[in-house]
């Protein structure tokens, strides 16, 4: 009996032994090579390079981290109108990141900036690409007001500089945020030795510039192909390629261009969706006694009151809006929210998620097409209606096609400006066809802006059991959304063409280019402050009390938590 016993843990004792090898040799195993050939990785002498070390998702300028979540979308406290716009639907949001603050002008005066130096306005080929991204501001005159100090100063004089930017269409504030991404990614790259030192400012010229998706599907062909700018090592070299990095210190040049899988390029700064936008402004996450499963939270702080009730500020104004009637700030010295028009950023505390100005100040542009309904039985994971799906446009030789001189695109809104859609250096894009669409089940084709809601299918004239195309016997009146149909262009020697749809029988504003706005500005009542509060604007308009802020997506974990003692056993 005592041999049995004897043996049996001389056994035991050896399956712990070769059970630690075993987890050693995998461990080993796993640091040296690859888990699914063996090969070596990021090896010096050639072979598959990739961040093997990478952390998390660098934080980038501006933004916070909101993390995702579910939360009930829609569903005002007080909704007297009974427009139905806004009923509750339940969604999650994935973890995304948003700037602090809205877009000030300091921030826009730079992007005006950049492109005056880069595609100076005086030259005839670059003229309408400037003027084209100046807010305009114009917005802030009135019939029976007296506005024009805001008109002359508001933009550039250094008093407003960190005042939100207004006078900017939806259009521009796309635009400037593709321009902030590739400005954020040029900055990374020349940090990080893939760059030449000072060339964002020094190279920078129309037909020499930097563009992420560029750099990473032909990074030759990034500013013009120089060669001095691009750095890039050479494998087997005894000479090393040097470069001096944003300390001033001598660096060997990376062997390789920069890629997705060097965990370098940040995601694209964009608009946020509007359930992003909403999810933030609500930050359930502070006060879960006001989460979902209990209700909405009527402000984007705690209570359901304008005024804080901490001690030190009892009383005083938690956002920046119209208290009433011929009240824009309250009784001077008293009872004041500290601005009559816009106000400078982070002039009222910030809500649980560490954004300001979610309620108040400006209301803000969000990504979103306007439709009555948020349709959650199609889609309940990061809702979001406004996909259309483009492609890069190949060439005859099987190369990228980039947008040139010849090329660039301009869209010419109904007040005559003249907007830049692309720039000189970007990868020309075309819509997705039947190479992407075929047999699959989650899109059909490029434009999804009125899927389920406002396409023809959508009406009540569409006969699904016809054949030969029920779609083409629809007549212009029986749309869905019965909107105005304008047409604005630009004929050959630059004179303005407007064609206004005077037809007395549209029905609705609604079309497939009018975007969502959110939050309260500094004209509206207190009523519109709840983050569940929806309005539209032509994307081409612009106001006294629209601004943006960007957003981007998070890659990787859903938050930065500790792992749990749960997930350690």
């Amino acid at each position: 009996m005592k041999v049995n016993k004897f043996m049996a843990m001389r056994w035991f004792f050896a399956v712990i032994l070769l059970a630690g090898l075993s987890s050693c040799s995998k461990k080993s195993s796993s640091n040296t090579g690859s888990k699914a050939t063996g090969w070596k990785i990021n090896d010096k002498k050639g072979g598959f390079q990739y961040a093997s070390k990478f952390k998390k998702q660098e934080t980038g300028p501006g933004l916070v981290l909101v993390e995702g979540g579910t939360f009930t979308m829609g569903k005002v406290a007080d909704d007297p109108m009974h427009d139905w716009n806004n009923t509750p639907n339940q969604q999650h949001v994935q973890s995304f990141y948003m700037d602090e603050t809205e877009v000030t002008n300091l921030m826009y005066m730079e992007y005006l900036d950049w492109l005056k130096r880069v595609f100076p306005p005086e030259e005839e080929n670059y003229k309408n690409i400037y003027e084209g991204a100046i807010p305009d501001t114009l917005v802030w005159r009135d019939r029976l007001g007296y506005n024009e100090t805001m008109t002359n100063n508001y933009l550039r004089h250094p008093a407003y500089a960190e005042y939100p930017v207004v006078g900017v269409n939806w259009i521009q504030a796309t635009e400037f945020a593709k321009w902030r991404t590739n400005r954020v990614n040029e900055a990374v790259l020349e940090r990080e030795g893939y760059l030449k030192k000072d060339a964002k400012v020094t190279e920078a010229k129309a037909d020499a510039t930097f563009d992420t998706e560029t750099y990473l599907a032909a990074p030759t062909k990034t500013f013009g192909g120089n060669e001095e700018v691009v750095l890039k090592g050479r494998r087997g070299s005894k000479a090393k390629a040097t470069t001096t990095n944003s300390k001033g210190e001598t660096q060997e040049a990376k062997n390789v261009y920069a890629q997705r899988t060097s965990g370098l390029i940040l995601p694209e700064y964009r608009l946020p969706t509007e359930a992003e936008w909403e999810y933030a402004a609500a930050a359930d996450i502070g006060q879960r006694e006001y989460n979902i499963y209990k209700g909405q939270k009527k402000y984007p702080w705690s209570g359901g009151y304008t005024r804080s009730n901490k001690r030190q500020i009892r009383g005083d104004q938690l956002a920046n809006f119209k208290q009433g009637k011929g009240d824009y700030g309250g009784l001077a010295g008293w009872s004041d929210d500290g601005a009559d028009i816009t106000n400078k950023v982070k002039s009222y505390p910030p809500n649980d998620f560490g954004l300001y100005d979610m309620a108040g100040n400006v209301a803000e542009w969000v990504a979103d097409v306007y439709r009555p309904i948020v349709d959650d039985e199609a889609n309940d994971f990061n809702y979001y209606r406004g996909n259309v799906y483009t492609k890069n446009k190949i060439g005859e030789d099987g190369k990228v096609e980039l947008v040139t001189a010849e090329t660039q695109k301009f869209d010419t809104m109904p007040n005559g400006k003249v907007i830049s859609r692309n720039f000189i250096g970007q990868i020309a894009q075309v819509p997705v066809d039947d190479k992407e669409t075929y047999l699959r089940q989650n899109f059909d084709k490029s434009d999804h802006r009125n899927y389920r809601d406002g396409d023809k299918q959508s009406t009540r004239y569409f006969d699904f059991g016809s054949e030969g195309g029920a779609e083409a016997k629809l007549k212009d009146d029986q749309r869905m959304y019965d909107s105005p149909k304008h047409n604005v262009s630009v004929d050959s020697i630059g004179n303005m063409i407007r064609k206004f749809d005077r037809s007395n029988k549209r029905t609705t504003l609604i079309n497939d280019d009018v975007r969502v706005y959110k939050g309260g500005s500094w004209r509206d009542r207190a009523y519109w402050l709840d983050p569940a509060q929806r309005r539209y604007f032509p994307q081409d308009m612009a106001t006294d009390y629209i601004g943006f802020r960007c957003a981007m997506s998070r890659v990787g974990p859903k938050s930065d938590h500790k792992k749990t003692a749960r997930n350690k056993r």
